[in-house]
């Protein structure tokens, strides 16, 4: 079983993460929203249960996250912290009709991925969480704007590593296939996977993560709950920020059943199972309380049978490909 509060090296850089990690959109009201106490409280239960590896973003609660994030942070040992942002969603003043994010500020955001937008970005999300530095910096949700990604953004990027003032350069998204080329062309120390190497959708196997493990990139898995239907597999839970197709959720259901009869978890089964991939260095996971991170700690330390993991493979719901115990 992993253990949430070993620390492992990012890929070839030399910040070290913590197994387990604190995705931080929930605390940016994603969907619902998040008291200031229970935000506080949530980071404080991660700092208390030995995580020292936090995920934020400017587009989470529109700089909502960061600022609570940084707040509950604020005189916590900065050695001990490892902290990521993103840059290439630039904040515009107005009302965002189709945010996720409830009671967000009145900002609009838009891609940008211009040398200028992504340093002035930078600077916002330093003010907002009210550090010196950000210790890794992803290029945010790159889809259809590869190029100006890469003739803008990443250049950035690369010189704040090089004079020293980042630990690592990296990019998030929904998809493994433009993270792959961006780890092809050495543009990046680590890529952050959000639900495509999950036990419900592995997919990033096929391109990425035998990529990344011959390079030396670190893979953070995250989105391991597939946006909340490991969470709870029924008709109408969300998949990819929308309610699950009807075949999807049957096939969450036949995992989920696979688990019941060994008696596991599904959600410990989906946290426990990109763990077991040699590119993977570490997990993500959201939470939005304290009880949520205390509950997710002991999942993702729960012993579970190796039979279990056979069982799942025999029945056609992990891929072949897929290390396992």
């Amino acid at each position: 079983m992993p253990d949430a509060r070993a620390r492992v090296p990012l890929g070839r850089t030399a910040l070290r993460v913590t197994r387990l990690g604190l995705g931080c959109a929930p605390l940016g009201n994603m969907y619902t929203p998040v008291g200031e106490a229970d935000a506080r409280a949530t980071v404080e239960a991660a700092w208390h249960a030995g995580l020292r590896w936090f995920d934020t973003a400017p587009l989470y609660g529109h700089g909502l996250s960061e600022r609570r994030l940084g707040a509950a942070l604020r005189g916590r040992p900065r050695e001990d912290l490892v902290v990521a942002t993103k840059v290439g969603w630039a904040l515009l003043p107005g009302e965002d009709p189709e945010t996720i994010f409830a009671a967000a500020p009145a900002l609009h955001p838009v891609r940008d991925y211009s040398p200028d937008a992504v340093r002035r970005g930078i600077d916002t999300s330093l003010s907002r969480l009210g550090l010196e530095r950000i210790d890794v910096l992803h290029v945010h949700d790159p889809d259809d704007h590869e190029a100006d990604a890469i003739a803008g953004a990443f250049p950035v990027l690369q010189q704040l590593r090089e004079a020293g003032l980042i630990g690592a350069v990296g990019a998030g998204m929904n998809q493994s296939a433009m993270l792959a080329r961006f780890v092809e062309r050495d543009l990046v120390d680590c890529v952050l996977l959000a639900g495509r190497y999950s036990i419900l959708d592995q997919s990033g196997l096929a391109d990425l993560l035998p990529l990344a493990a011959a390079r030396g990139v670190a893979v953070i898995a995250g989105g391991v709950f597939n946006s909340g239907l490991l969470a709870d597999p029924r008709a109408g839970a969300p998949f990819d920020y929308a309610p699950a197709a009807p075949e999807i959720v049957a096939r969450a259901q036949r995992i989920q059943a696979v688990c019941a009869s060994f008696d596991v978890p599904l959600r410990a089964a989906a946290l426990q199972f990109p763990t077991f991939h040699s590119a993977v260095a570490t997990v993500l996971t959201g939470a939005r309380t304290a009880a949520e991170v205390e509950e997710n700690v002991r999942l993702f330390e729960l012993d579970l049978p190796a039979e279990l993991w056979r069982a799942l493979r025999r029945d056609g719901l992990i891929d072949p490909r897929a290390p396992i115990p």
